[in-house]
């Protein structure tokens, strides 16, 4: 044992650095740490995979932390119960009634205990508050059958207890109400469209490929169901860190991308998958970035597929995301829909597959310059002047005495072309 320490201390002497500076480097330093020379130690250059801010089923990877002011949760009590997992939810509403119960339970049991109920209940003309109510079990199962209204006819309210009949409008009215809450709450909950966006799928990878000589970048959406959404729309966000030209830096800015708002595209008929494409033109975040700057950048992309379930009306929400190294470039997707016989059928085995196509990898921005002077170079060549040709006198018409009038029309004007070639002649040369 001690020959081996040793050993590791005379290898740290080597590298020129103490065991005990070791221990104080970071974590991460340590182990990014490799030698390349006896007295250097460089930090190997890794490129660590980045945290989402959306996860790939559309939660949110986002948690509130140091929140002061609670009480505003219980300002909106009917939302925070729906938001409540759903052991929570069960516990609450269980809780709610048993606590109601024994309240008002204990409510008839003092009312007995005042009133004498429970000890001349058996004597003959005593006329109690509630009939065969003698214990507080009895009182809380006589709170149970009015709230619930059950009615067994074993425990009834006489009518010479108007604190009974008091106490029995209050129950009556208060247990209306609770059973209102929670059970809108237990419905709600069970009927969010979060549950519909299950079957909402999007591709695992998106693409960048050319398309009509322009670079896109796509990703495809498909819904499983035979009951469709209605009034569906596709928006995407680029989250990605940021440093203004002032130096502030912004962490996880949001930047909109532009897939067809221009044009309608993104108003969907989700029947069959679509393909998404986003062109990269001069409004696209993505204008300047090539293959090899694409593989650099840290970024995130994050698409939200919005609209109203079909058989409820309720507005439903699918989110997903694609991480920088998600991003494909020079693939596309495989064609999913197939014509049948008498019906188009959809292969979702597919669904997820790509397959790579020859795509440039510079920049859209070089692409659409280079496409520009492919384009411009026949224009020229069509608009260079032509050299002038050399004129020449046509040949003197043969006689025909069908075509008199043309042969005089062709004589009269040789006839100005003789006279202006010897006005020409007739003019003095200069020596």
């Amino acid at each position: 044992m001690a020959g081996d320490s040793r050993v590791h201390m005379d290898h740290d002497m080597e590298i020129g650095v103490t065991p005990t500076a070791v221990q104080k480097l970071p974590k991460h330093m340590r182990e990014a740490q490799i030698s390349t020379e006896r007295t250097h130690l460089i930090a190997d250059p890794i490129k660590k995979p980045r945290q989402r801010y959306v996860q790939k089923d559309g939660k949110c990877n986002v948690h509130h932390g140091n929140v002061q002011e609670t009480y505003r949760y219980l300002s909106d009590l009917f939302t925070t119960l729906v938001d409540l997992r759903w052991r929570f939810s069960l516990f609450i509403f269980t809780l709610v009634y048993v606590v109601n119960w024994l309240f008002f339970g204990l409510l008839w049991y003092i009312i007995a205990l005042i009133r004498g109920d429970l000890w001349h209940s058996d004597e003959e003309g005593w006329t109690p508050c509630v009939e065969n109510l003698n214990s507080f079990v009895s009182a809380f199962l006589f709170s149970i059958e009015t709230e619930t209204t059950i009615g067994y006819g074993y425990r009834v309210i006489t009518e010479k207890c108007p604190e009974g009949i008091i106490l029995l409008l209050i129950q009556a009215i208060l247990g209306s109400i609770v059973n209102a809450m929670m059970v809108g709450c237990m419905f709600v909950k069970i009927s969010q469209p979060k549950n519909r966006a299950e079957t909402l799928m999007f591709s695992h990878k998106a693409v960048i490929s050319v398309r009509d000589n322009k670079l896109c970048l796509m990703f495809r959406v498909g819904d499983l169901r035979n009951s469709h959404i209605v009034e569906a729309s596709i928006r995407a966000k680029l989250i990605r860190s940021q440093q203004t030209k002032e130096g502030e830096f912004i962490p996880l800015n949001q930047t909109d991308i532009n897939i067809g708002f221009d044009t309608g595209d993104d108003r969907l008929f989700l029947v069959s998958p679509l393909i998404i494409s986003h062109e990269i033109n001069e409004k696209s975040p993505f204008w300047e970035l090539s293959q090899a700057q694409m593989d650099k950048e840290e970024f995130e992309i994050v698409v939200i597929l919005e609209g109203m379930v079909e058989a409820t009306g309720m507005t439903c929400q699918a989110r997903s995301s694609y991480l920088d190294k998600e991003v494909l470039w020079g693939w596309r997707f495989t064609p999913v829909l197939s014509l049948e016989k008498g019906f188009y059928e959809v292969d979702y085995n597919s669904f997820h597959d790509i397959y790579e196509t020859n795509t440039p990898s510079c920049s859209a921005k070089e692409l659409a310059a280079t496409l520009r002077e492919g384009q411009l170079l026949p224009t020229l060549s069509l608009l260079t002047p032509e050299p002038p040709k050399p004129y020449t006198l046509d040949p003197l018409p043969t006689h025909n005495p069908l075509t008199k009038e043309v042969d005089k029309g062709e004589e009269g004007e040789r006839g100005e072309i003789n006279g202006s070639a010897a006005a020409l002649e007739d003019q003095p040369t200069l020596d």
